[in-house]
């Protein structure tokens, strides 16, 4: 399957990405991973990417699709793959449909992982990473010391836990602004697409995982763009409103009809008042 997997920081896009890709066998792709590779290695992409994650931003567009375009070349993503962090906003998601349409490998779904921003906060705060293999822990399920009783798969020694310099909470304000300007969006970009599946992210892992598959299994449903369907109601109101003006000119018309009746001139040969002779008849007729 080819999936790209929705969500704001914290939501647990990285867990879950990583679990389909042991149950299915085919590769994570993380923008995030991709963009601390170059960090690490000094490169000028890693200098770029570096002062933009470091202050909440997100990384130039031409810059991600690149590191995407070589990536998706690779051959172990003929079988499928997991985007995790990529498309961030709607330039990207354009720019990923027409890679994919020049690829042929056209997307199987996407899955919205939906948390509350409250618990978000908690979630990123308490989040470490291992500083060899780039695995991901969180305090609030993981305590340090079960952390570190497992070896790092990268050095067989165990796991040296750092906190990310943009997981903490002075930045992380910041980035939920930048995902409900940026990334948001695309929630109905793909929705209008058929591809949208959208889960509560929030709870056991292992629960929801097992949303996450439920969701996959589902049968994607191709639905019109939504723009199709605020057409109907929009005539509603309008006959609405046109019936109470139609009211009061009917109204109108019948007190002007009524009025003109009693100002209007007596028609010749049916006047109400009888002539003189009859006026006399009617005197003699009293006598």
């Amino acid at each position: 399957m080819r999936i790209v997997l929705l969500g704001a920081p914290g939501s647990g896009k990285g867990t879950q990405s990583r679990r389909l890709m042991e149950r299915t066998g085919i590769p994570q792709i993380s923008t995030g991973d991709l963009l601390r590779a170059a960090v690490a290695r000094g490169t000028e992409l890693g200098r770029q990417a570096k002062e933009a994650m470091h202050g909440g931003r997100l990384v130039d567009d031409s810059l991600v699709l690149g590191m995407i375009r070589e990536r998706l070349g690779e051959p172990d993503t003929r079988r499928g793959f997991i985007l995790d962090g990529f498309p961030r906003n709607l330039a990207q998601a354009h720019a990923l449909e027409r890679l994919l349409e020049a690829l042929q490998q056209p997307l199987d779904a996407v899955v919205q992982l939906d948390v509350d921003y409250r618990e978000l906060v908690r979630r990123i705060s308490g989040r470490r990473t291992c500083a060899d293999c780039g695995r991901v822990f969180n305090l609030l399920t993981c305590p340090p010391a079960v952390a570190h009783s497992e070896l790092c798969p990268k050095t067989g020694a165990p796991h040296r836990l750092t906190q990310r310099p943009d997981d903490n909470e002075a930045t992380v304000a910041e980035r939920l602004r930048v995902y409900d300007e940026q990334t948001r969006p695309l929630i109905d970009f793909y929705r209008a697409r058929g591809l949208l599946r959208v889960i509560n992210a929030e709870g056991d892992v292992d629960e929801v995982t097992r949303r996450v598959a439920q969701a996959l299994a589902a049968p994607a449903s191709r639905r019109a763009p939504r723009r199709t369907k605020a057409a109907t109601p929009v005539k509603v109101p309008a006959r609405k409103r046109a019936a109470p003006s139609a009211r009061k000119s009917t109204s109108l018309r019948s007190a002007r009809s009524k009025a003109a009746a009693k100002t209007a001139p007596v028609a010749r040969g049916k006047s109400r008042r009888p002539s003189r002779s009859g006026r006399a008849r009617l005197k003699g007729k009293r006598r």
